[in-house]
Formats: structure tokens, sequence, C-alpha cells
């Protein structure tokens, strides 16, 4: 839900399951935002989606910014909230950026006591989210999967996982996409997010930036088909960030992954 559709959102009623929005966005009080999340709420469920938390970072959790989801937590109620399995801060300065993580035990259970902080000041479960990376750390020694589900199952959290992330990370670093799907427990699954990314080329090699301004890519969309293949049909969301299209276009997009999910349970009834 970004701002230039906020109209027409509210005088079109698109035909779409819910709304996600970034937390940050909604932390002040009042005004056109929060009075069109209040008409928006009465006709969508809601997923808040927070990119600011800081969950890996070694800075203490900011309670400030906890207080404050929570208000917005307690005056929409939306279905879900999520953030990132990724830090952006140290020493008190924020960085605009969803940093990697090292893939060890040391970080995973460095993870699963702050989500198990958050769950306990929002006092309801939060989903952790795979994130795009562009570097790998010496010394990790799990699997970006085995490092997700670990979070997942030793944090009792559900995830909320990105597809085109996971191509992205298979493309830059050379793992099998499959592998991942196959490899975290569907079980945990509660909320899929697909978007589009930019190649880029250069003398070393190709790499893929994960941008959210364009529409999903066949790669991508096949990944999504086999995931809703293995989970079932999952809530689904499109990201695009910049580069904003008309509402329409974000809304075909959409009605793609409806029709995929509807496709999944019909060859499951036949």
């Amino acid at each position: 839900m970004r701002g230039p559709h906020y109209r027409e959102v509210v005088e079109s009623s698109p035909k779409v399951g819910f709304l996600e929005v970034h937390s940050e966005n909604y932390f002040g009080r009042g005004g056109v935002p929060h009075a069109y999340l209040e008409r928006i709420r009465r006709d969508y469920p809601l997923s808040f989606h927070g990119v600011g938390l800081s969950l890996g970072s070694t800075d203490p959790l900011d309670r400030d910014h906890l207080r404050r989801l929570g208000q917005l937590i307690d005056a929409y109620q939306p279905d879900f909230v999520s953030e990132h399995l990724s830090w952006g801060s140290f020493g008190g300065r924020y960085l605009n950026d969803l940093l990697p993580l090292p893939y060890t035990e040391e970080v995973v259970n460095h993870l699963v006591g702050r989500i198990h902080q958050v769950q306990d000041i929002l006092e309801r479960p939060i989903m952790v989210e795979n994130v795009s990376c562009y570097l790998e750390f010496e010394h990790s020694h799990l699997s970006e999967w085995e490092f997700v589900a670990s979070v997942a199952e030793s944090a009792d959290c559900d995830l909320l996982l990105d597809i085109n992330n996971i191509y992205v990370n298979a493309h830059n670093h050379g793992f099998s996409a499959g592998d991942f799907l196959h490899r975290v427990p569907g079980s945990r699954v509660r909320e899929i997010h697909l978007a589009g990314h930019t190649v880029k080329h250069y003398e070393q090699g190709t790499i893929i930036i994960d941008t959210h301004d364009h529409r999903v890519c066949p790669q991508v969309w096949a990944l999504y088909r086999e995931a809703i293949a293995m989970y079932g049909p999952k809530p689904t969301l499109i990201e695009w960030d910049s580069d904003l299209p008309e509402l329409d276009v974000l809304v075909d997009e959409a009605n793609i992954a409806q029709s995929v999910m509807q496709e999944a349970d019909h060859a499951r009834v036949a």
C-alpha cells in the first residue's frame, strides 16, 4: 500500500485478498496516512511489515520502536506482523539497509533471544523474512536455508518467505533455489513475498539486485509455483517500492499469484 494509490484503492476497491504496509510509515500520529489506513482497514485485512527493528544488531532492542509498533498493532489489529532476518544499526547509528548476517549457530541463538523478546513485548507472534544479500561470510558454516529454518524452529515463530530473495541469492551465491524451498519447514510459511529485480552485467560476471521496481520475472513465477505446490496456498504480496506503476499493474500481478494458487488447488482435487 503506497501513498500515491490511497485514493484509488478507497474509490475502486480492487479485488485483492489483503494489503501490506511498512509499519514505520505509520509511527506518526494522525494525518492523511492514518485517515486512509483507517478507511482501508474496514475493507481489507492488513499485514504490518517492519524494516527498522534491526533484529540482528548487537545494540539493545529499541524499546521506543517496539512501543510505537505495539500501539499501531492495537489500533489496527493486523493479521500479520513481520520483520527481517538482518541488521541495520550499530552503536545507535542506523543504516537505511537490510544488512546480511553470518550463518552460524551463535547468530541463530542471538536472533532467537531477540525474537522471543519482541514477541513477549508485543504479546503476539511475528514472522521473520529471509533477505537478499550480496556477500558471504567466510565463517558461515550453515547454509542459508539451514539458518532460516533453525531460527524459525528455535524461536517458535513463522516465516515470511520471499521467493524473489531466494532466487536472487541462489544466482548470486551459486546454490539451488529448489533446495532452499525443500529444506525450509513448510508448516512455518505463513506469507509469501514476490517482487521484481534488476540484472547487472559486469566484466567479472552477472549479479542480480533486489530492486522491487519491475514485474515478477518468469523464473521467479516458476519458483513460486513450485513453492505453492509444496506448501499449499499462502497469502502472497507483490512488493513494488520504486518506479511505482499504476495500481492496475499491481492488481494484475496479484491476480497472477491468485491464479497460481487456484491451479494448485485444482491439481490437488484432480
